[in-house]
């Protein structure tokens, strides 16, 4: 891809932030913002609006977070790449958004460099994990050598609800947050609680914690 060519997207909750990205982005020959969201929603109302070559996403927006705008985007738009811009590093994010899809994770603590190193590689198609990212990848599949942890055993959708219930959040609100039926939601939690040989939410709480999975 010509970079005279490069069509971005920016979505982040902070207009700050959103600001300073159109800044140091469009500062490259050729290189446009066509297109800002607040929330993840209008993310991708966006992408399917404007094609954007790159979706820039944060992870923590309101209405919809990064993690499921990233699924829809790739299903709607599978020509458009999502890279992500976050300040999460935690194993179980990063291993979420490459299932949905993203090509590439770059901390915002790391700069502005980072970000524009990270766009020119996935402009060629190539995945880009910025240096703690990668660490934590590889600290993953060191683990994983070891042996399986109760976690892997749950599907990316079970994941999601895990954190969604031990966040406090009812079945109607996960169903709602997912667009996915209660009826749904309830099928999945009761396979996650067989699966895990938990009897309580109290117990999947301090699963949740203990596997990263929330913030305890």
């Amino acid at each position: 891809m010509k970079a005279e060519s490069v069509r971005l997207l920016l979505a982040d909750d902070h207009d700050v932030i959103r600001k300073g990205l159109r800044n140091l982005l469009e500062h490259r020959t050729g290189w446009t913002v066509c297109g800002e969201a607040s929330s993840g929603r209008e993310a991708i109302e966006l992408a399917n609006k404007l094609h954007p070559d790159i979706a820039i996403l944060d992870l923590e927006m309101t209405d919809l977070d990064g993690l499921e705008a990233t699924r829809r985007i790739k299903k709607d738009q599978p020509r458009t790449e999502i890279l992500i811009f976050t300040i999460h590093d935690t194993e179980y994010l990063i291993r979420e958004v490459l299932s949905a899809g993203a090509r590439g994770f770059v901390l915002k603590s790391e700069g502005g460099r980072k970000l524009i190193e990270a766009i020119e590689t996935v402009l060629e198609r190539k995945p880009f994990f910025a240096t703690r990212a990668s660490e934590t990848l590889l600290n993953s599949f060191l683990r994983s050598r070891v042996g399986p942890s109760h976690a892997s055993r749950l599907t990316v959708r079970e994941r999601e609800i895990v954190r969604l219930l031990a966040d406090g959040k009812s079945n109607k609100e996960a169903s709602t947050i997912l667009d996915i039926s209660v009826k749904t939601v309830e099928t999945h939690r009761a396979a996650i609680m067989r699966k895990l040989q938990l009897t309580s939410i109290v117990k999947l709480v301090c699963y949740a914690v203990r596997e990263g999975l929330i913030n305890p």
